[in-house]
């Protein structure tokens, strides 16, 4: 039995200097963790399932919506445009990558379209908090045919951007999620052909 307390009390030893160890190898990264935004780990955390669950990390970092049946590419082009338009949100550019790819080797290709939309006043915001944040513009929504002929709508999760390092601004914080909000709107009314 006196064997078997002192490994007991050998073993909390070694984990209580384990653990101060650990507090104050990691120190700057434990106080570098609590500066980030309150929802940081959620957002890491669901990116982190995603990928143990895919294997992908470019899965990990969209969301996507498949088109409703009965809604065509069409049909969904333009709810898109529209909803854009209703939030004066500014359609500044469109990729018809499988045309260009028809194009180029003469023979189809499943639909593939990337649509870029902007509202220039809070990217010029997001710049002067970040030049790092131009990778993020425009916002891009992609239609994208997959290999069985259904129809997907995908963009960046702009969590990761809104909640994954230090907290914005109060006020660019409020703008980031309302363009949030409009891009989820255009994705899902896109994807339900609604006008």
């Amino acid at each position: 039995m006196k064997l078997l307390t002192k490994l007991f009390t050998l073993i909390g030893i070694v984990v209580v200097f384990a653990t101060a160890g650990s507090a104050v190898y990691f120190q700057n990264e434990i106080r570098s963790m609590k500066a980030l935004d309150d929802k940081a780990a959620s957002v890491y955390l669901e990116m982190m399932q995603v990928l143990f669950e895919t294997g992908n990390a470019a899965e990990a970092t969209v969301w996507r919506v498949p088109l409703a049946d009965g809604v065509s590419a069409s049909d969904a082009d333009e709810a898109m445009k529209s909803v854009a338009n209703e939030h004066n949100i500014k359609n500044v550019g469109e990729l018809p990558l499988s045309k260009q790819v028809e194009v180029m080797t003469g023979k189809p290709y499943r639909t593939m379209k990337i649509y870029m939309f902007c509202d220039p006043i809070t990217a010029t915001r997001m710049l002067d908090y970040s030049d790092a944040f131009s990778a993020y513009l425009p916002c891009r929504v992609a239609m994208v045919e997959d290999k069985q002929g259904k129809h997907w709508l995908y963009t960046l999760n702009m969590d990761l951007m809104i909640h994954g390092g230090k907290p914005l601004p109060a006020d660019l914080k409020r703008e980031a999620e309302k363009v949030k909000e409009i891009m989820l709107d255009i994705m899902h009314r896109g994807a339900q052909g609604d006008f």
